[in-house]
């Protein structure tokens, strides 16, 4: 039975608009290759429009707005959200796989985590509440200080298609609970499920203009929404180069922005391991979400003593891994979201064959597969830390192998990247896995595993893979503005210098 797309417009102001200058964007089904729908374009016209919306909902009216609200009122929508998201599960997961290509149990699996995600901010909104007015210990009964702790104001978030719904929920999520009001700008590669978070804000009854969805094109919506005057704050998961133009236009209004950007994530195999479970951690570090996620430990750096048997076994593992259209049972490895991400792919592949590294397993379209951006399971050998395929980010399901002798030149080679994402070592020397975690320049170490993330626990890189942390405490911080309030207590005058005589 075919799944029915939903034909959503624009989410502004707590209902459906048409996009001012009614463009739409067809929607490609990366397994098919087929149109199976359209989403709405927004342009800097409608965010105009999102942005006064927002402003609206946050504007000071006895108490009575979003901006005012307690942590405990707004902790009952999102956990409403949450409850809605829940009912809606299996639409969602197969909305999202079909829209983005992930295999159907990873969408599903996704779906609870976006659920989780909102729940978990609902129980931080409502901690809000006992923190304000703390008061701060000074060394003089002469005043009193306290802290308060307020949203930010509007905040934009432009989230990547790798986890439609899910990065959205990174950010939406604690940024409502802050007390902030949001606009959401979508990848235009995956959408569709964000504007059914739109169609659940409706079904809550959210506040109008507290949440707005703008999906478009990066240039055309995007951009607009960054530089934004009256948007206090952007945070952004994407690309490098793309979080740069961000953070130069912010900067032009001083405006706060956080970045969660691209990755080239080591995974260091020493020679003690388990070597059947490092070579099932090392597939799933590089081929989950169809290799296509920032923190993918898409460098295996494994020690010579045992390379030969790690990579047979490696080897066996990929031709078992199952591709297909991303809604059959069993499904290991889907799609790429795109055509273009697709040929990006291939290039780097077949740049790095001619810059003289070798294709051991895969590195083409699978032949049991006539349509669809199919990528095979990838691993290139024999190669150098200066070829492009080590250094630069492909964002596909691809992994580049070298071999070390000693934990130094491990160490070396982990650390020999712009990037500071996520890193794993592997090794059942405790000691050393805990010296390897201190040394490992990162955002996130993994030890004997790869990729796990939960909400609780801060998530985000160092160098060119951005700043700020997501998730856990410091994801809702992202949303908050501290302010100092001090109170002068003696009924003393101050004493600045002696009151002049009276006459």
């Amino acid at each position: 039975m075919a799944i029915q797309i939903p034909n959503r417009q624009l989410f502004i102001d707590g209902e459906w608009r048409e996009p001012a200058l009614k463009k739409r964007i067809p929607i490609i089904n990366p397994a098919t290759e087929e149109t199976i729908g359209d989403i709405p374009a927004a342009t800097a016209e409608d965010v105009e429009i999102a942005v006064e919306a927002a402003r609206k909902a946050l504007a000071r009216n006895k108490g009575r707005d979003w901006f005012s609200a307690s942590g405990a009122l707004r902790a009952k929508y999102l956990r409403a959200i949450a409850s809605k998201i829940k009912e809606r599960k299996p639409e969602l997961a197969k909305l999202e796989a079909i829209d983005s290509g992930k295999p159907l149990d990873e969408t599903t699996s996704d779906i609870d985590e976006v659920a989780g995600c909102f729940e978990y901010y609902a129980g931080l909104a409502e901690g809000l509440d006992a923190k304000q007015k703390a008061p701060i210990s000074l060394p003089t009964e002469n005043f009193k200080t306290h802290v308060l702790q307020e949203p930010i104001g509007v905040v934009g978030l432009i989230t990547a298609w790798n986890y439609p719904l899910l990065m959205a929920a990174w950010k939406v999520a604690p940024a409502l609970a802050a007390g902030c009001a949001a606009i959401l700008k979508p990848s235009e590669l995956a959408s569709i499920t964000c504007l059914e978070l739109a169609e659940v804000c409706i079904k809550v009854g959210l506040p109008p203009g507290v949440l707005n969805i703008l999906t478009g094109l990066g240039q055309e919506a995007g951009a607009p929404l960054a530089s934004h005057p009256h948007v206090d704050k952007v945070a952004f998961t994407g690309s490098t180069i793309t979080g740069s133009k961000i953070m130069a236009a912010a900067a032009q209004l001083v405006k706060p922005v956080s970045l969660e950007l691209g990755g080239k994530s080591p995974i260091v195999v020493f020679e003690d391991v388990d070597i059947e479970k490092a070579v099932e951690w090392t597939c799933f570090g590089i081929f989950l979400t169809n290799g296509q996620i920032c923190s993918a430990t898409s460098r295996l750096i494994v020690h010579e003593r045992i390379a030969a048997e790690f990579m047979d076994r490696l080897l066996k593992w990929c031709k078992n891994i199952k591709v297909s259209d991303p809604m059959d049972e069993g499904c290991r490895l889907g799609p790429v979201v795109s055509r273009g991400q697709y040929e990006k792919i291939l290039k780097f592949i077949s740049t790095a064959k001619s810059e003289g590294a070798k294709v051991a397993f895969g590195g083409g379209h699978p032949e049991h597969l006539k349509k669809g951006f199919f990528i095979e399971p990838t691993i290139i050998t024999d190669v150098t830390a200066s070829m492009q395929i080590w250094r630069e980010e492909v964002f596909g399901p691809v992994l580049c192998v070298k071999t070390f002798g000693s934990e130094e030149e491990a160490l070396e080679l982990a650390n020999d990247t712009y990037y500071g994402l996520g890193a794993a070592v592997m090794s059942k020397d405790s000691e050393r896995c805990e010296r390897f975690s201190k040394a490992l320049q990162a955002g996130i170490v993994w030890i004997n595993c790869s990729q796990p993330s939960f909400i609780q626990a801060p998530w985000g890189g160092i160098k060119r893979s951005g700043f700020g942390r997501e998730l856990g405490e410091w994801g809702l911080d992202l949303y908050l503005s501290v302010k100092q309030v001090t109170q002068y207590v003696s009924d003393q005058p101050w004493g600045w210098f002696k009151s002049p005589s009276k006459p």
